[in-house]
């Protein structure tokens, strides 16, 4: 199985101590966010974990600890926007960001990160002219750091969309989204930095870029050196290409404040689940209640047997 840390929230930022944690337990309770009384447990035993994607804004937390993970195969979704507080509260300044995932490179290996540049928000002021500007600086001080960046353009989600509003953000039309993937494309490229789209409509591959899989096998398997079988994972929008996963994050639960985010309600409701977060539960907000179904979720290696190795390469890329 693949475990994803996770969509729904920024574990490695806020709750890498509870990660931690729950991988020297061996164990982690998941809430159905569509089910609030149906709780899975999901066992965390490295011959059943395939894999560990981690989707970060802020890795440093988890960056001391990185020994600790020695017996899984993983790797790091960190997104580098240039947005300033007024759109992202609570995150580390660009500089500090840059910084952290050049150290993270220095640990693991730039195979290993890959960019968010995520999402490409438009309005008067941040137009195609801003985007080129703001992403050449970071693809400059990234390049050697990561192979690959992959981009999305805002998705005007119930959750974001008075946030966006206030942003005056537009909705790109095709045209504009074609120009601006072909001018971030080359510039990718001019720093050896290969540039994906994430669930995007437009037919960027004339651009240069080609789909991403922020959940991918192909990854897992020149990380781990093995043949690895495993489905798209039906669960996500029709135009993503990540393949299945479990994702152990809670809704409601992300400390950045991104008026872009689709996984808060508000400042209210993340207080007030944080406020519930306990390191040492099995769950990431609160604990088992009366009432809940917990369920032992049947894990399974994709590792396929008696084959030979796709990518015969170590751990350290």
């Amino acid at each position: 199985m693949i475990l994803s840390v996770s969509r729904r929230t920024d574990i490695p930022a806020f709750y890498s101590e509870w990660f931690f944690n729950r991988l020297r337990e061996g164990f982690v309770l998941v809430r159905n966010p569509m089910n609030y009384r149906q709780v899975s447990h999901i066992e965390l035993n490295p011959s059943v974990i395939d894999g560990i994607v981690f989707w970060t804004k802020n890795p440093a937390p988890m960056m001391d600890r990185l020994n600790l993970l020695e017996e899984y195969n993983y790797y790091f979704l960190v997104t580098i926007t240039p947005y300033g507080p007024e759109i992202e509260k609570n995150i580390p300044s660009k500089e500090r960001a840059v910084e952290t995932l050049q150290k993270l490179a220095a640990q693991i290996g730039p195979a290993r990160i890959i960019w968010r540049y995520d999402p490409i928000i438009f309005n008067a002021e941040m137009n195609l002219e801003y985007h080129a500007e703001k992403f050449e600086f970071l693809a400059s001080r990234l390049k050697g750091y990561t192979r690959r960046c992959q981009i999305s353009f805002v998705d005007f989600y119930k959750k974001a969309i008075n946030n966006l509003r206030l942003l005056k953000a537009e909705k790109p039309d095709n045209n504009i989204v074609l120009q601006t993937g072909k001018v971030l494309a080359d510039i990718a490229g001019k720093y050896e930095i290969k540039l994906e789209a994430c669930a995007e409509k437009a037919d960027l591959i004339l651009q240069g870029i080609s789909p991403a899989k922020c959940i991918d096998d192909r990854l897992i398997a020149e990380i781990s050196g093995k043949n690895i079988r495993v489905v798209k994972d039906r669960n996500q929008r029709h135009r993503c290409g990540c393949i299945a996963s479990i994702d152990i994050g809670a809704y409601n639960s992300c400390r950045h404040g991104c008026l872009y985010c689709y996984a808060s309600f508000s400042e209210k409701s993340v207080a007030n689940n944080t406020s519930r977060h306990n390191p040492n539960s099995p769950m990431l907000i609160g604990d088992v209640e009366a009432g809940d179904k917990v369920t032992k979720r049947k894990m399974v290696s994709y590792f396929k047997d008696l084959e030979p190795e796709l990518f015969p390469m170590t751990k350290s890329l």
